[in-house]
């Protein structure tokens, strides 16, 4: 959850231009835990902001006003001796590398109680009195990120997000109302915290990674509001998050957006797009989108092309399966153990064992070493032919080489040998085999 407060602090100052790799704005990783959680009392402060107070033991040590004409006064106050151990525990965990004024907000935070008062309050409160900059933005953000709290980035009911998005358009965390908005959003709304749209790309891709889709539709309408276009790295986003919803329809109408952008589109958004359909059961529609990458120069990642290597593979279309692993050799990609593999299925589950056998041995020779699920799905494509000889034959040349079968592979042996009735005689085979090699070794002609 730290990261989310990490990457932002890379594009603090200098805004990203277009052409940046969605690598360096949305490789953020939003646990389950970062959303939805219903916020806790875990710490200490000496420090608060009220007009209602973490507790009820306290002590006044002043007001500041918010401003002439505004009826709220927020106090600075010192929390009494009534917190919990695991609140001074948590408390004791604070960065020393905070400054004062970033230690206190987060002191505050994380003694918030949302039944007291709002934390739109809180911060503004923060704001008016202590007069952060971005990076005491950030700062703060990093800290609840790395203490793992849950208002960092929380979740509303449906209602109150969408009237809290509505008032994205407003440069003030006090036309947040009171309701208790994460920490992220609220930061959005103050001038001091320089938003900009990768800010709002990585709330964006947070909620699509929790399939908050309306959420996410609605931080991209207050951006938008706010005057910020979105690129290619935003929409890329939205074509993840309705790819992994199973929305195929709005992620090709995003993926035409992007098009009529005008901008050459990256193997970013190419991969979103292929991914979206490789969800959708729609393999051949992904692979047109690879070929149309090809013919630009651009290639797909190795997770985009294992991905659409094992839609094939599971479909029984061998010949599919072949195109794409030799795209993934075109496109400069070393095959690994792993993408042999998924080949090897392919021809498998299609029936075409020689086929099957031709990929292991092309792997074998290429240096990689078989591992167990290689060996174990070529020995279930010999059972599923019935061919017992050739079963053994490809045992005995892989003790020749030294390789010994792993528990998938012997499992399935096994299994395949008690249903023949045939346990004695192959061992007797193999013990007869392994015999006649020892005594080569001993007297070598």
């Amino acid at each position: 959850m730290g990261s989310f407060a990490c990457i932002m602090l890379s594009n603090s100052y200098p805004k990203c231009s277009f052409g940046d790799e969605i690598t360096n704005t949305l490789n953020c990783h939003f646990p389950e835990k970062f959303f939805f959680q219903t916020p806790v009392n875990v710490g200490h402060s000496r420090l608060n902001f009220g007009p209602v107070l973490v507790g009820s033991n306290v002590e006044e040590k002043g007001t500041v006003e918010m401003g002439e004409g505004e009826k709220k006064r927020y106090k600075w106050i010192e929390i009494g001796p009534n917190i919990t151990e695991a609140q001074k525990m948590t408390i004791s965990q604070i960065s020393l590398k905070m400054t004062k004024r970033c230690k206190a907000l987060v002191k505050q935070i994380i003694c918030f109680s949302p039944e007291e008062r709002s934390l739109s309050d809180l911060l503004a409160a923060w704001v008016k009195i202590m007069k952060p900059r971005r990076a005491d933005w950030l700062s703060v953000l990093k800290e609840l990120g790395r203490l793992d709290h849950p208002l960092l980035l929380e979740g509303l009911n449906v209602v109150k997000r969408t009237a809290i998005v509505e008032s994205l358009t407003s440069h003030s965390l006090e036309a947040c109302s009171t309701w208790g908005v994460p920490v992220a959003e609220l930061a959005l709304l103050e001038e001091s915290f320089e938003a900009n749209i990768r800010d709002y790309t990585k709330i964006i891709d947070g909620y699509g990674k929790q399939n908050r889709l309306q959420d996410a539709e609605n931080t991209l309408s207050a951006m938008k509001r706010r005057g910020f276009i979105c690129d290619q790295v935003t929409l890329t986003a939205m074509i993840n998050m309705y790819s992994k919803a199973g929305n195929l329809e709005l992620a090709e109408k995003t993926f035409e957006e992007i098009k009529l952008l005008g901008h050459p589109l990256d193997k970013r958004s190419y991969g979103s797009m292929i991914m979206a359909y490789i969800r959708a059961g729609m393999p051949d529609q992904g692979e047109i989108l690879v070929k149309e990458m090809e013919a630009k120069e651009i290639y797909a990642g190795r997770e985009v092309y294992k991905a659409l290597l094992r839609a094939y593979s599971n479909t029984s279309d061998a010949e599919g399966a072949q195109r794409v692993f030799d795209a993934i050799q075109f496109a400069g990609i070393s095959p690994d153990v792993k993408l042999c593999a998924l080949l090897i299925n392919a021809y498998r589950v299609a029936g075409q064992t020689q086929k099957a056998h031709v990929a292991f041995e092309n792997m074998r020779r290429s240096g990689l070493k078989p591992n167990d699920k290689s060996i174990a799905l070529m020995l279930a494509a010999y059972e599923k032919e019935n061919k017992l000889n050739k079963a053994l034959d490809f045992l005995i040349d892989l003790e020749r080489d030294g390789i010994v079968l792993g528990k998938e592979a012997s499992e399935l042996l096994a299994a395949w040998f008690q249903r023949l009735g045939v346990v004695k005689e192959v061992e007797l085979v193999l013990r007869e085999y392994s015999a006649k090699e020892a005594s080569c070794e001993v007297h070598p002609s």
